[in-house]
């Protein structure tokens, strides 16, 4: 038998044992000969470090039980749909003049699939010059095609943009409505108050975002000036959706001294009955006309009496200038703590 047979026979010999045993088992196995050949082979295989095995994390889930089952076994009712998890309020200091752009950031810090509806608003109700809006990110958009179609569309997630008529009593027409793109859905509707909507879907993850709504172009209708404001979502990574735009009445705005941000678990017709997803949420310190707020203060608040009312199964802490939103089991809540401060603090310059 030649070297170069021996070699391979003994390595098959040290292959099997390294399979088979540990150490001390591997250095009876080998025997002579197969120290005889290391030490021939410049003893390689006692030379080479071993690298550690790679640690795998497996990723956050969202999944959890039922919301009756956790309901049931917390003793307590669910209320309908949909379900206030948690709001926040951020009270500023004054309202702002020749208001242009609102930014508020979130982080989002699992995936939650599209068999769940989540709805995550970074900007849950706001004012502007009196007309109220709001919007954020979906796990489930829905709405209408185009604007001559009726028939409801399911697109998966995506962002929207809403906003109300003034008295939320008349209509208002998607002549209210600029898309951004074919795939954006619209509506116009009334049965949350009469309000015109433009969402648009992306596949958003994990991971942290900008929503924001600026100022755009004013035309005049009927001799009196109207605006478009546009929506933006931002990535971490500085990749941007355009959502879409409403018009809004006027030339000049003042923004309302509040900023408000909810997470919410909702129903359509595809997913009547969402389950609740485990996620933690993180708002950002609020940006008006690209600089932080002013703040006087903010707290959290869970309903659970009004039409937002919800199951407790959120809490909302303070982590220096930000809001964390932690979504989990139903339980029963101390009513001391059903509304609460959060002592954020101003973010570094």
């Amino acid at each position: 038998m030649n070297h170069r047979s021996m070699t391979h026979q003994v390595l098959s010999h040290i292959a099997a044992a390294l399979f088979a045993s540990n150490s001390l088992r591997f250095l009876a196995a080998i025997g002579a000969a197969g120290l005889l050949i290391a030490a021939w082979a410049g003893n390689s295989l006692a030379s080479d470090p071993i690298a550690p095995a790679a640690v795998v994390t497996p990723p956050l889930s969202a999944e959890q039980p039922s919301p009756a089952d956790m309901a049931r076994a917390a003793g307590v009712k669910l209320p309908s749909l949909p379900w206030h998890t948690a709001n926040i309020w951020w009270e500023l200091a004054s309202e702002t003049e020749n208001f242009e752009m609102l930014e508020q950031t979130v982080t989002i810090d699992r995936d939650v699939p599209s068999t769940m509806n989540l709805y995550i608003a970074p900007m849950g109700i706001a004012m502007i010059s009196g007309m109220q809006c709001y919007g954020g990110i979906q796990t489930n958009i829905n709405g209408w095609a185009t604007k001559e179609s009726r028939e409801r569309v399911f697109r998966g997630k995506g962002a929207i943009f809403s906003r109300w008529s003034n008295d939320k009593k008349t209509p208002i027409g998607l002549d209210h409505v600029l898309t951004a793109g074919e795939d954006c859905l619209v509506e116009s509707a009334g049965y949350e108050g009469e309000f015109a909507s433009v969402r648009r879907p992306f596949e958003w993850t994990k991971g942290t975002y900008t929503y924001r709504i600026r100022k755009d172009k004013t035309e005049q209708i009927d001799g009196q000036p109207h605006t478009w404001f546009t929506c933006e979502v931002e990535t971490k990574d500085c990749c941007q959706i355009t959502v879409g735009s409403l018009r809004f009445e006027g030339e000049t705005f003042k923004f309302w001294p509040r900023q408000s941000a909810f997470v919410e678990v909702y129903s359509t017709r595809q997913i009547p009955r969402s389950h609740i997803p485990a996620v933690e949420v993180t708002f950002g310190w609020p940006r008006i006309n690209g600089q932080p707020v002013k703040l006087k203060r903010a707290h959290a608040y869970y309903p659970n009496q009004s039409t937002q009312a919800s199951p407790d199964c959120a809490v909302v802490t303070a982590e220096r200038s930000h809001c964390v939103v932690k979504v989990g089991p139903i339980f029963v809540r101390d009513e001391a703590n059903r509304r609460h401060e959060l002592l954020i603090v101003p973010p570094a310059e």
